[in-house]
């Protein structure tokens, strides 16, 4: 105990002597007397590691011995030695910013620590690193999270313990502090954005869609920010699609990932971005073996399409339209049958007008029009008769198949009104419920298809261009005033309206009991609520989990 005693009054008489020299670098053996303290017991550690980084800078011939003690003392066993030396390390590169970098990798492998009070103290740590220069310190810390090759596995599970660690403080501490951090705003902008560029060959899908939704919360990228800075933006998101890639159709993965960097690109079309690299990767890679895909991605990749042909330019059109009008030909049978998909055909549709409004004379040879543009293109001296016979037929056919949906749906949900009102359990309400909702979507659709198809019987159609067409999935506008919008030259049955419900439609969990399978059958996936399914937690690249750290 008297040996203790003397140690700590060693300490605190070299901690005074230091702080009272003027000269501090002529006291170097009490800096040494405190840095052998880390030695010692229990308290003198735990003053040491106040110490050592106290007067680290005062002492650079001794910089690499005290970093070694101040490292054990951070791999001490009492959690309160531990704590204290994580305080310190911020100290160290105060006033010599050439060791910020290492005292930031350090920090970054402690975020795996599992006591509260110890991770409370790194979170501290770092963000103090992060004020004193947060250019260097995010430099640091992304080096942490880049590529996994040529590791071993011990070394890939300590990588990915760590790397997950470090994700979580930059979405939870970081991010939401970059008005304070990152300065000077544009600057510090810029290089973020380099450093989520660089370090995005292994994130997951989670992981990339924190990244974009971070990057598109930047000023840089704001509202008033030129299209070519959203495609930027776009381009990271293409290069994640692996768009350079050959599409193998067996390869569910990378369908699952185009369709998700798809939709997530969208947005980026709406503001000016081109989309022309995904829809020419789609019309060559994808539409070929459109037939082949899981039934499951489907819809999915149509209803992408649709929301994206709405800002498709002219010559992606152009090249598109025949793999359209191919595909639509395939859903829109001949022959009035029970089994066809109504929600894709409302995709394809919508994608045919918007296509077409684009370069109208395409059709003329796709589908049999007579629309003149006085370009050589139009083909008006060809006979397409038959082309347009057959086209208008799988119209009408279409047509008098949704006509005959909508009567059953309203049907149905006239018997659900009383099924609703007999019900006895929330159970029972819930389900009939939901079978409400998945008609209401399922009505939507089939008064798109009406909307859309009524048009195209005459030989020079006026092409949908705009957004009147509210496709089925998509939530309701609700009108300034009193609607009056109706399907063209149809009666509109008094239960619904052209996607329109007077009552807040909810995303459907399915369908209800037997006389609605077919219902359901034909509108699948029609009650997802987006254009993606594929959408959030879906990793695209296997990542292992584990633990360790090594400061040296």
């Amino acid at each position: 105990m008297a040996d203790t005693t003397d140690d700590i009054e060693k300490l605190y008489e070299y901690g005074e002597r230091l702080n009272e020299a003027t000269d501090k670098s002529q006291h170097r053996q009490d800096y040494e007397g405190i840095i052998a303290a880390a030695n010692g017991s229990v308290k003198a550690k735990q003053l040491a590691a106040q110490l050592i980084p106290k007067f680290f800078k005062f002492f650079p011939q001794l910089e690499a011995q005290a970093l070694d003690e101040h490292f054990n003392l951070i791999e001490d066993d009492q959690l309160g030695v531990r704590v204290q030396a994580i305080r310190g390390l911020p100290l160290f590169c105060k006033d010599t910013p050439e060791h910020l970098s290492k005292i930031v990798d350090i920090l970054g492998q402690l975020l795996v620590a599992g006591e509260n009070v110890e991770r409370d103290a790194v979170h501290k740590a770092l963000m103090t690193v992060l004020r004193q220069d947060v250019k260097t310190s995010l430099t640091a810390l992304f080096k942490r999270i880049g590529s996994i090759e040529d590791r071993t596995a011990e070394d890939l599970s300590t990588w990915e313990s760590i790397r997950e660690k470090v994700l979580l403080f930059l979405r939870d501490k970081v991010f939401p502090l970059k008005m304070e951090l990152l300065v000077p705003q544009e600057l510090m902008e810029r290089h973020i954005t380099t450093l989520v560029k660089q370090n995005l060959q292994d994130v997951t899908a989670d992981e990339f869609k924190m990244f974009m939704d971070f990057l598109k919360s930047l000023s840089l990228f704001g509202h008033k920010a030129p299209a070519e800075r959203i495609q930027e933006l776009v381009e990271i998101i293409e290069g994640q699609a692996d768009l350079d890639a050959q599409f193998d159709v067996s390869d569910a993965d990378h369908i699952k990932r185009f369709i998700l960097c798809l939709s997530m690109a969208f947005p980026f079309f709406k503001r000016g971005a081109s989309g022309s690299k995904f829809l020419n990767y789609l019309n060559k890679q994808i539409m070929p073996v459109f037939d082949k895909l899981p039934e499951q991605w489907k819809l999915d990749l149509l209803k992408n399409l649709a929301e994206c042909s709405l800002y498709a330019i002219t010559q992606d059109s152009r090249q598109l339209l025949p793999s359209v009008v191919q595909l639509l030909k395939k859903y829109m049978v001949r022959r009035k049958i029970e089994e066809i998909n109504y929600t894709c055909i409302e995709c394809l549709l919508y994608t045919f007008h918007h296509l077409a409004h684009k370069t109208p004379n395409a059709t003329n040879s796709l589908c049999g029009y007579k629309i003149v543009t006085g370009q050589p293109s139009d083909r008006l001296g060809e006979d397409f008769s038959e082309q347009y016979k057959d086209f208008t037929e799988r119209l009408s056919t279409v047509q008098d198949l949704a006509r005959a949906m909508i009567k059953k749906l309203t049907q149905g949900m006239a018997d659900q009104n009383k099924a609703l009102a007999a019900a006895k359990t929330d159970e029972e309400k819930d389900k009939i419920k939901t079978q409400k909702q998945n008609a209401t979507f399922a009505l939507r659709a089939c008064n798109n298809i009406l909307s859309m198809t009524q048009p195209l019987h005459t030989k020079t159609p006026k092409f949908i261009g705009d957004q009147k067409v509210n496709l089925s999935w998509k939530e309701v506008v609700k009108p300034s005033g009193p609607s009056t919008a109706a399907v063209a030259g149809q009666k509109r049955p008094a239960a619904t309206t052209n996607g329109s419900s007077s009552n807040t439609i909810k995303k459907g969990r399915g369908g209800g009991g037997t006389q609605h399978q077919l219902v359901n059958k034909a509108f699948a996936g029609i009650y997802d609520g987006g254009r993606s399914s594929g959408r959030g937690g879906r990793s695209w690249r296997g990542r292992g989990r584990g633990q360790g750290r090594s400061y040296r």
